[in-house]
């Protein structure tokens, strides 16, 4: 149908949209098949996204992008990343807890799928950078144990 490029923390993402049913989407990205549900209608997703006009007020204009979140710089820091793109269902943590290996710290949704992200060590938590209903992607930190 349509084909589009992203590019979403400085990695390339080809996306091909191969069928639109209702809400539900068959789409491609990088070469693996997807089916994914839209929050919006059909014909919301073929209208044009336009720009807002110079004069329209600030209260007017669409929310702001949502924040990078930070990525491991190395693999000694104790950030725990998610190993692929998906939603936030739950948080089983909060900063000042502690934690030992293996014990689950976040559920996953990715492709209809729950996905348990555990703790690689035991520590304390440091940071909680996710929230119940954020969409992440691959590599994203999504709590650091010190």
């Amino acid at each position: 149908m349509k084909t589009y490029k992203f590019k979403i923390n400085n990695k390339e993402y080809s996306v091909e949209i191969k069928n639109a049913d209702g809400n539900t989407l068959d789409m491609s990205v990088n070469g693996r098949s997807y089916t994914v549900e839209t929050l919006q209608e059909k014909e919301d997703l073929q209208k044009p996204i336009t720009s807002p006009k110079q004069s329209e007020s600030r209260s007017e204009l669409p929310p702001a992008a949502p924040q990078e979140r930070p990525k491991q710089n190395n693999a000694g820091t104790g950030a725990v990343k998610s190993p692929l793109p998906g939603t936030v269902l739950d948080v089983f943590v909060s900063v000042g807890d502690s934690v030992t290996t293996g014990q689950k710290l976040v559920l996953l949704e990715a492709m209809k799928m729950e996905n348990q992200i555990d703790a690689d060590r035991g520590g304390i938590i440091k940071s909680v950078n996710v929230r119940k209903g954020d969409v992440i992607m691959e590599g994203d930190v999504l709590v650091t144990i010190e």
